[in-house]
């Protein structure tokens, strides 16, 4: 990797208390991204990649156990009092939640979070916070700027709110910028834009950004890295470009399947995973993917694979049968 090591995580796993006993949500993942480079981190729902992001923001429930090592620009963030993360946590690492309905206080105007954001971490007086927040808001593509400041998060559209959660999360410059599924709740033209925001954003302040979806589509062109994610663990890495053309792990596979092509026929069955995701309460011995894998033989349902080398090694994968596509798409 050319730009240094902003965030390294080291055999993390988070194990979380049920009634049903213990769910391992993050099962032993290693991951590193450069500063100002782009990460996603693609999987189903339920697979783990919001618990792996609030486990790198130190968000976790308040019973869940976090192991490993959490490293963000020399910092091991797990081992940070309180005050200090508090500090570090919009200064230098931010977030972009998936629903902005939640993450925005629906009793406050936009205008004074966005200016309690500026004080509390850039300590700017209220006029320079207010000319400041102003002038975010329009770069993130949101007209009339000056007025939507004494407007609330109910008085505009989703596509608007989510760019107001992006005004803030950008509003001190962040190191590390997480957005968890930014675009769920938004309709395909309005997500086009948010994601086309965030990646012009990113290269502008030369951020590093790690881009949580569940859609091997979000990620082609937007990113410098992906990582698979499935029960907890990270099944395939490699870089953008090499992963959709020569992909190993059946599970991305089979993502990459489920995407709609626009040169199909009308009414063209999607391909379906079948199936259903593992109980994470009831770890199997072998491959997680085993049941659900047509490659699966009887070693993948008695033995778990280790994450190992491809080709070159910055493409690593977890299967005993890695697979080869003929032909990928470009990304």
């Amino acid at each position: 990797m050319s730009e240094p090591v902003l965030l390294s995580l080291e055999d993390v796993a988070v194990d979380l208390p049920t009634p049903r006993g213990n769910l391992r949500a993050v099962d032993r993942v290693d991951l590193t991204i450069g500063a100002g480079r782009t990460l996603g981190i693609v999987g189903e729902s339920g697979c783990g990649k919001t618990m792996l992001s609030r486990s790198i923001l130190q968000l976790l429930p308040k019973k869940a156990k976090l192991s490993g090592r959490v490293i963000f620009d020399g910092q091991d963030l797990a081992r940070l009092d309180p005050e200090r993360l508090r500090k570090l946590r919009g200064k230098s690492l931010a977030v972009v939640f998936q629903d902005p309905m939640t993450s925005l206080n629906p009793v406050l105007t936009i205008g004074t979070q966005l200016i309690e954001t500026l004080q509390e971490h850039l300590e700017l007086d209220g006029q320079a916070a207010r000319i400041r927040s102003a002038e975010l808001l329009a770069a993130v593509g949101i007209p009339a700027a000056e007025q939507r400041l004494a407007q609330y998060p109910h008085q505009l559209s989703g596509g608007m709110r989510q760019r107001v959660a992006i005004a803030i999360a950008l509003s001190c410059e962040p190191k590390l910028l997480i957005a968890d599924e930014p675009t769920t709740a938004l309709d395909v033209t309005i997500q086009a834009q948010i994601l086309d925001l965030l990646a012009r954003e990113q290269r502008r302040r030369h951020m590093a950004m790690i881009l949580i979806t569940h859609d091997l589509g979000v990620v082609a062109g937007r990113t410098d890295e992906v990582a698979v994610m499935y029960a907890g663990r990270v099944v395939e890495r490699a870089p953008t470009p090499r992963l959709f053309k020569n992909m190993h792990m059946p599970y991305t596979e089979a993502l990459l399947a489920a995407i709609p092509k626009i040169d199909a026929a009308p009414h063209t069955p999607l391909p379906a995973i079948s199936g259903r995701p593992p109980d994470p309460t009831r770890p199997i011995p072998g491959c997680s993917f085993s049941p659900r894998c047509h490659y699966a033989s009887s070693l993948c349902h008695r033995e778990k694979p280790l994450l190992g080398t491809a080709e070159s090694p910055d493409h690593q994968f977890a299967c005993f049968h890695p697979i080869s596509l003929a032909a990928g798409i470009e990304a």
